[in-house]
């Protein structure tokens, strides 16, 4: 095929936060498929926030991307070759294609996707992997019982709306973090969260952990570790005995690398986190949702008609054009999109 494609590449490492001078948007040569694999002209992309630590050359759970490497992100698009008898030009599948307007992938790697059965974005989000993350999280990790009380930052995104929207659903109280007053208003009226605090609104930890204890009277038994920082600080010491804390994700820490320069409080480093957990019986599991999508079949029988009659709720940020899809990214490492972040390549 003599047709281009183009693709964004890691142009440089950042340090700190990214910048656009760390991506590079260039064409490419037209892929073509060689045995057993689909050629896929995406149609749709994710952000999200895990491609932060991609982009650093440090020991992690998946190796880096290389200066000069595509960026990585989950697509969504139609079938234009395949060489595999499992799908057919005209289908639609969800796959690892990256920052790119078309992708290669082996049969076995893609998931086929049925329009009928709803906007093919929900493959990146709700019924996803940012869905199957806080369904598996929750209920795996989180252990939820009728009548306790749940906490989640992030709570618009599509991890943290989906955490809350299953505990709510189960009986629990929710209350939601987010950045920003709006955010929050989204969390109760669209979401259905009980409370919602927002965090820019609180000048240090300890002033949140007192909103927090307002709208947590009995303490707080589930905390969906999402984000690290300001929340986690305020969080802990308002965790009940034999409380859990599922954790897939640091974004507050992400940009200033490593532990970050904001990961300094004495609450959540050192004898004193180890003691809270020690005394309080805390269950704190850290799981990568890429180590069990095996359970997405699971997900999508429990969770999709919830999605299609409305029981679970759903936003999406969509960004036009793969060529702003750095800036779309930067802003959303900022709290700066509202739900999920989609990419719209054609």
């Amino acid at each position: 095929m003599s047709e281009q494609m183009y693709r964004v590449a890691l142009a440089s490492r950042p340090e700190g936060a990214p910048k656009p001078e760390n991506f590079r948007y260039e064409p490419q040569e037209m892929p073509v498929p060689g045995d057993g694999e689909v050629l896929v002209r995406v149609h749709y992309m994710s952000l999200d926030p895990y491609m932060r630590g991609r982009m650093d050359d440090a020991e992690s759970y998946s190796d880096p991307v290389p200066v000069g490497g595509t960026m990585e992100a989950g697509g969504v698009g139609e079938v234009i070759a395949s060489n595999s008898p499992h799908f057919k030009p005209g289908d639609f599948a969800f796959g690892m294609f990256g920052w790119a307007t078309h992708g290669v992938q082996p049969a076995k790697m893609l998931r086929k996707i049925d329009p009928a059965h709803g906007p093919i974005t929900t493959a990146l989000g709700v019924l996803g992997m940012p869905g199957l993350t806080g369904w598996f999280g929750l209920m795996e990790h989180g252990k939820p019982k009728a009548g306790e009380t749940l906490v989640v930052a992030a709570a618009t995104g599509p991890v943290g709306s989906m955490v809350g929207q299953i505990a709510k659903g189960l009986g629990l109280r929710v209350v939601g973090v987010a950045g920003g007053a709006d955010k929050c208003r989204m969390a109760v009226d669209t979401f259905g969260f009980d409370a919602c605090l927002d965090h820019r609104a609180y000048d240090t930890a300890s002033d949140l952990r007192k909103a927090l204890a307002a709208e947590c009277p009995d303490g707080i038994d589930i905390y969906f570790e999402n984000v690290g920082g300001k929340v986690l600080s305020a969080v802990l010491p308002l965790m009940n005995r034999f409380g859990r804390i599922p954790i897939c994700g640091m974004i507050a820490w992400y940009n200033a690398g490593g532990l970050g320069s904001g990961a300094q409080d004495p609450d959540v480093t050192g004898p004193k986190l180890w003691r809270t957990i020690l005394v309080k019986f805390l269950s704190v599991n850290g799981f990568i949702i890429s180590n069990h999508f095996d359970r997405m079949g699971e997900f999508l029988t429990t969770v999709g008609p919830k999605v299609a009659n409305g029981d679970v709720a759903y936003v999406e940020d969509i960004a036009e054009g793969l060529e702003n899809a750095p800036k779309a990214f930067m802003a959303m490492l900022k709290g700066g999109n509202t739900g999920k972040q989609i990419v719209k390549l054609i």
